[in-house]
């Protein structure tokens, strides 16, 4: 992965961030890895575990962030979530992998920044 396209990734995720904690989410972890993978962001809901996915695009050449949520990567965010849940030893708590989609146009301008809860469900 190129320099730039870390910066953008890391600036999504602040921007992320920030849009979930004026939310009112509590940022439990930043970047949260394993041997097995990386969840961007953990949050607390209220008494929910929120796993959150960022994806930040630069244009539509790729697509929108969204389809950055392949059914593969989707399956890996779960695996990751239930060992996050088995680490942390929270056997009870209910838990959800969230997307935030960081859309800019192709001179870096924030076009949206949207919060999808539940994105990932029953893959």
């Amino acid at each position: 992965m190129t320099d730039a396209r870390k910066k953008l990734g890391a600036w999504g995720e602040s921007l992320a961030a920030q849009q979930l904690e004026a939310k009112g989410y509590e940022i439990l972890h930043r970047n949260w890895r394993c041997a097995r993978g990386e969840i961007d962001l953990v949050v607390q809901a209220g008494q929910i575990v929120v796993f959150v996915e960022v994806k930040t695009r630069r244009g539509r050449a790729m697509g929108a962030p969204e389809a950055g949520l392949t059914p593969h990567k989707a399956k890996k965010l779960i695996q990751l979530g239930e060992l996050y849940i088995y680490q942390h030893d929270l056997p009870d708590v209910d838990w959800r992998v969230d997307l935030v989609a960081v859309e800019l146009d192709a001179t870096g301008k924030l076009l949206r920044c949207e919060h999808i809860p539940n994105a990932v469900m029953g893959w």
